[in-house]
């Protein structure tokens, strides 16, 4: 095994500990209402992400997918230039760099693009207190106020219907389910994210 794959194991584990504390802290201060109804419009949304905790560390891309009646109809794609260096390990992870960032916009000015994106939908991702977390982390930094979404998480959603899988780790559940899968991008996430849920509804009906 090489030091690089090494180090990316490392911190997968290490982002999966803290993601169960972000779920924990998140139970307590949330500011998002979450739901298990059956949607079939919605926004799939993901973050790529400098680390883990939600306002020290800075978002480096946003993807986020559409769906009118479990189609899709328009995609946000954009890297961010957090404004600070990107970790080596981040890089080998996502293939992110500081200097593929450079000239990307920061956070700042594409936050209004993204509530716009969102609009009165309700947001679907995997394992949603993290990426809640960075989203309302925004509020902090910037004189915004991020509207309170309803928000469907896939991992519980997961944990209900598919029990054969040993976790709902994302990686897990598209291999599971045999899905082309761009992982650690955040716009390959989305549309693993979408196929999830899709399959999910479907067998829980």
């Amino acid at each position: 095994m090489t030091d690089t794959n090494t180090e990316a194991i490392e911190y997968l584990h290490k982002k999966s500990r803290q993601q169960n504390w972000g779920a924990r802290r998140a139970t307590k201060d949330k500011k998002y209402k979450v739901s298990s109804t059956t949607v079939q419009d919605y926004i799939v949304l993901d973050f790529e992400t400098t680390g883990l905790r939600a306002g020290a560390d800075r978002i480096i891309q946003i993807g986020a997918v559409k769906y009118v009646k479990h189609e899709m109809t328009d995609i946000l794609n954009t890297l961010i230039n957090p404004q600070r260096q990107i970790p080596i390990e981040i890089t080998r992870l996502t293939g992110i760099s500081s200097d593929v960032v450079e000239s990307a916009p920061t956070i700042e000015q594409t936050i209004g693009q993204l509530i716009d994106f969102i609009g009165d939908l309700p947001i679907i991702a995997h394992n949603a207190s993290f990426d809640m977390g960075f989203l309302y982390a925004i509020e902090s930094s910037i004189d915004i106020k991020i509207p309170e979404y309803v928000v469907i998480d896939t991992v519980k959603l997961a944990r209900k219907v598919i029990v054969e899988t040993p976790n709902h780790k994302l990686t897990t559940l598209t291999k599971f389910l045999q899905l082309e899968h761009d992982a650690h991008d955040a716009l390959g996430d989305c549309f693993a994210t979408a196929a999830i849920y899709q399959y999910c509804i479907k067998r829980r009906n």
